[in-house]
């Protein structure tokens, strides 16, 4: 025990011994020793032990066995020691703070990455469904490129494939149907109006979470998450009032999606999977994608596939390009399952708190992008309408963050 103590009183830098003659040459020490006397090391006046006591004596001896392992002594030249640490790595804090600054670009990269390919993907479907009015059948396209990216991802060991047992099938099959319903209805609304008008009815998805959630988790709201919902409610009503491309199926659909994707998050917490059997939010996207594909493709085809020889006869006549519509298509799956599943690693890398701020910045950059590359049409009522939904929107992420006070007992 003395031993422990004695070392650690010595990982301080080392005391020079005194020299007699200041201006004369300073003695070398070449070697450590145990032979060393206690006026050399200056161990009396230091730690207060005498030379003829026994837990002296057993300390200095426990300090030569440790100086040796644990100490190195170097630059004779300038007579002195330099203590250090053997296990303790120098620049602990220089090494902590790169990887900090490497994860907070990594992230910033991931958030423009999820942006990009959201802004990417709602032009290039606008202009498919601008031509193809078919919005099953370019939903099971979607969802049948991102099955096969999902393939390519498994098959290559970029990411393991999950083993799905039969109690899991039956806990995803139903979100799986709100993630097709979700996607369908997103599309039928960005068919009938502009890209803007659609995002800014989205963005009332909040209401359906609170409503969704007390119903069914019986989770109370706060009265500051209840507040932040009447600018939302408020402003996705004024832009409608005065949204000039305004189409009743077009709002039904979008509100409709609302409610199936709001209704696929809540119930997704409910239907918590065991601990031993979860799956991660990338794997999960994946498999929701597979089922959906195949849920979807046959509605498509009863419900749009008579139409299909006719529409391409008549409008390939009048100067319809197919190669280029397959192109655009293409290019829409691809942005639309890239940005899901960077929006879902994201998820992972932060809290959900964290990447609601993110959606709602990403439903602005996506209006307003929007309005730029189709020239829409907005009055400044409509304007005031979508701001106020978007900041009712960020409200409603910061009231997340207030926890209610626990009550008294």
């Amino acid at each position: 025990m003395q031993c422990n103590l004695f070392s650690l009183s010595l990982s301080t830098p080392f005391l020079k011994p005194p020299n007699p003659n200041p201006k004369g040459p300073k003695p070398k020490l070449s070697h450590l020793s145990h032979s060393l006397s206690p006026t050399q090391l200056n161990l009396n006046s230091t730690h207060g032990l005498s030379q003829q006591s026994p837990v002296y004596a057993f300390s200095s001896s426990c300090f030569y066995m440790r100086a040796c392992g644990s100490f190195s002594v170097s630059n004779q030249r300038n007579n002195s020691f330099k203590v250090r640490a053997a296990l303790v790595p120098e620049n602990t804090g220089d090494t902590v703070k790169p990887s900090g600054v490497i994860k907070t670009l990594r992230l910033g990269f991931m958030f423009g990455i999820w942006y990009i390919l959201n802004i990417y993907f709602n032009i290039y479907n606008k202009q498919v469904l601008k031509v193809y009015p078919f919005p099953a059948t370019v939903t099971a396209f979607q969802f049948g490129f991102g099955s096969l990216m999902v393939a390519l991802m498994w098959a290559s060991n970029s990411y393991i494939r999950p083993k799905i047992t039969p109690q899991q099938l039956a806990v995803i099959f139903p979100l799986a149907v709100a993630h097709t319903l979700g996607n369908l209805l997103t599309n039928i609304s960005l068919g009938k109006v502009a890209v803007s008008f659609t995002h800014t009815i989205k963005a009332m998805e909040p209401f359906f979470t609170v409503v969704l959630s007390a119903l069914f988790l019986a989770e109370r709201p706060t009265l500051w998450v209840v507040s932040s919902l009447v600018p939302i409610v408020g402003g996705v009503a004024l832009a409608s009032f005065t949204e000039a491309s305004f189409n009743w199926t077009g709002f039904y659909s979008a509100m409709a999606s609302n409610l199936t994707n709001q209704s696929r998050n809540v119930f997704s917490k409910k239907l918590m999977f065991k601990k031993e059997e979860s799956l991660d939010n990338i794997n999960l996207f994946s498999v929701l994608t597979i089922i959906s594909f195949i849920l979807l493709v046959p509605v498509a085809i009863f419900l749009e596939g008579a139409k299909y020889p006719t529409y391409l006869q008549s409008n390939a006549n009048q100067g319809l390009n197919v190669r280029e519509l397959c192109v655009r298509s293409i290019l829409a799956g691809f942005c639309l399952h890239g940005y899901q599943q960077v929006s879902y690693m994201i998820l992972d890398m932060v809290s959900p708190i964290t990447h609601a701020v993110g959606n709602c910045v990403k439903r602005v950059v996506v209006i307003v992008s929007s309005i730029i590359f189709f020239q829409t049409r907005v009055s400044p009522m409509n304007s005031l309408g979508t701001a106020l939904a978007l900041a009712g929107v960020f409200l409603y992420s910061r009231a997340k963050r207030i926890k209610p006070k626990p009550k008294a007992a």
